[in-house]
């Protein structure tokens, strides 16, 4: 049997990793999969972080699965991408200390001790906070010392997936813009910005480029996956970033990532900041876009966990037939989606339903008030958008597992009145991005990409109705204490 040339893709997600063996078409030839694994750390009031010798262990075993399901193949090139925001500490011997996921807010206790918030969001599109990586790296300098005092540099989780192939430390610039240590408009880190702070720049590893050449597999990893000696380890980038350039949009187009979380971002070619801090501006993985977002939060993780709760051995197909037979008036929901134009986020959420309960309210009427919720999310998060840039396509583009569900795919184009397009390899969108930088980095010509869907929007007048509604739905859960 002739042996294909593929790739391995790793993908490490918040709430799962992925290991991925692809051909250079995009055609994923196995992909194997295993939940995060995350721990307590007392030191903090709401901090999580991860043993980063425990998660390389994981992927390697990913790894050899895949390639075991995928054989017989060649792989020319390995890449990473990773949830965004998400660090992992590197120490003077070049060991992986520990790592802090997107999730973990340990630099809480020290957010309003940042001085001109104002300044940095000017240069970072971000305004401070302790989901992104330079408070996490000062939660551990003020209360964890004897660790701090082992810290040499710091790595993005997809970064230092690539510096445990090839033994190379380098940021890769979609990521380095969620450090709030990067300039965003000079695509250079920021000396004023670590004085912010108090961290200094020899903790900065040197920058690359995304869809270029690390460097060689190191020999231990490449016996350890039977590997040839010439595979090339290649610079991959941000999760979110990866499933953008799976679609190939064009500029000023907007695309929805509906994954853990559900970024909203419109790709432009100029570095813009809001003057009401409402949206974040990243690089994207190429040498000159920019990608402006918003961001409902964790709308898919939200999803996730109340379908194991309604449907938890059932299929999504079996989630869709319920969902056409259910009442939308029957419940509402307003779960903790984040909204741009909103300075507080939602403590408190659930579904109202009128009482006493009634013997017509089924569970399909259940997930379909948490998708509505989802679609209404986005839609908030689109207008904020569009309050900051324009968008005068008809179109959106979607992609991400949270768009398997047809239904939401037609909330969100009801809502927004755009048709919502999805490609056909919308569900591995951050692999099949994984998969082109690959191709770029190795001088291939990626597959054209091919439109598997259109949903045009209908009626708006009846959807406004509704998302009224959902709006006075949110503002009651709002008020409580």
């Amino acid at each position: 049997m002739t042996e294909k040339e593929a790739y391995l893709i790793i993908d490490i997600g918040t709430g799962n990793v992925r290991v991925a063996v692809a051909e250079s078409t995009g055609n994923i030839l196995g992909v194997e999969r295993a939940d995060m694994s995350y721990e307590r750390d007392e030191h903090y009031p709401e901090s999580i972080y991860f043993d980063p010798d425990q998660l390389w262990r994981q992927i390697i075993q990913l790894a050899k699965t895949a390639l075991t399901h995928s054989s017989p193949v060649t792989i020319r090139a390995i890449t990473a991408t990773s949830q965004r925001e998400g660090i992992v500490a590197i120490g003077k011997e070049g060991q992986s200390l520990i790592g802090m996921p997107n999730i973990d807010h340990r630099g809480r206790e020290w957010e309003d001790a940042i001085p001109d918030k104002n300044r940095i969001y000017q240069r970072t599109g971000r305004y401070p906070t302790s989901l992104f990586s330079a408070l996490k790296l000062v939660g551990i300098r003020q209360r964890r010392t004897d660790l701090w005092n082992e810290v040499a540099t710091f790595l993005s989780i997809s970064d230092w997936a690539q510096y445990q192939l090839s033994g190379l430390a380098r940021y890769e610039h979609s990521q380095a813009s969620e450090t709030l240590l990067y300039d965003v408009a000079s695509k250079e880190w920021s000396a004023e910005l670590c004085n912010f702070f108090e961290l200094d720049t020899a903790l900065l590893p040197p920058l690359q480029s995304a869809g270029t050449v690390l460097g060689p597999v190191l020999p231990a990893v490449a016996a350890e996956l039977n590997l040839r000696p010439d595979a090339l380890v290649v610079v991959g980038g941000a999760d979110t970033q990866l499933a953008v350039r799976s679609l190939q949009p064009s500029v000023d187009d907007v695309v929805i990532v509906s994954g853990t979380t559900t970024p909203i971002i419109k790709l432009v070619d100029h570095y813009i900041t809001d003057n009401q801090q409402r949206t974040w501006t990243n690089r994207h993985i190429d040498e000159k876009s920019f990608i402006l977002e918003a961001n409902a939060g964790v709308t898919g993780l939200n999803y996730q966990r109340l379908k194991e709760i309604f449907y938890p051995h059932e299929s999504y197909e079996i989630i869709e037939n319920e969902l056409a037979e259910s009442n939308e008036s029957n419940c509402v929901a307003a779960l903790g989606s984040l909204l741009a134009d909103e300075k507080t986020p939602l403590i408190r959420g659930g579904f109202i339903f009128n009482t006493p309960v009634s013997h017509q309210l089924t569970r399909g009427d259940f997930i379909h008030a948490i998708l509505w919720d989802i679609a209404c999310s986005i839609y908030e998060n689109y207008k904020s958008l569009c309050a900051v840039t324009t968008h005068d396509e008809p179109y959106i583009w979607a992609c991400g597992g949270g768009m398997q569900s047809r239904t939401l795919r037609q909330f969100i184009a009801n809502l927004t009145q755009k048709t919502v397009r999805i490609r056909e390899t919308y569900r591995q969108a951050s692999v099949v991005g994984g998969v082109l930088v690959c191709t770029d980095a190795l001088g291939m010509a990626g597959a054209e990409p091919v439109t598997l869907e259109e949903v045009i929007p209908e009626d708006a007048e009846r959807f406004q109705v509704r998302y009224q509604n959902w709006k006075k739905a949110r503002n009651a859960f709002k008020s409580m204490p």
